[in-house]
């Protein structure tokens, strides 16, 4: 496939297909890896989770001793079941 390069404002772009996405799996708003590897541009998806944390790093700084327990929040207010 052939395409060009295209200026956007002060940048420069290529746009890619949808059925090159797709097999890419890459959507619109996914952060992708742009390297040089022996002079080519490689474009990658990034495999890491978009969250900060990981559940397993949390759940590990929790105390040995805590035991959860309920907590009272009052009267139902408007048409809330209880």
């Amino acid at each position: 496939m052939i395409t060009k390069i295209q200026k956007w404002g002060n940048s420069q772009g290529i746009r890619f297909p949808r059925e090159v996405l797709r097999k890419a799996h890459i959507s619109i708003g996914d952060d992708v890896d742009i390297s040089i590897q022996h002079g080519e541009i490689v474009v990658k998806p990034v495999l890491v989770t978009r969250r900060k944390y990981k559940l397993k790093d949390l759940l590990s700084k929790t105390p040995a001793d805590y035991r959860p327990q309920e907590t009272e929040w009052g009267e139902p207010i408007g048409r809330e079941v209880w």
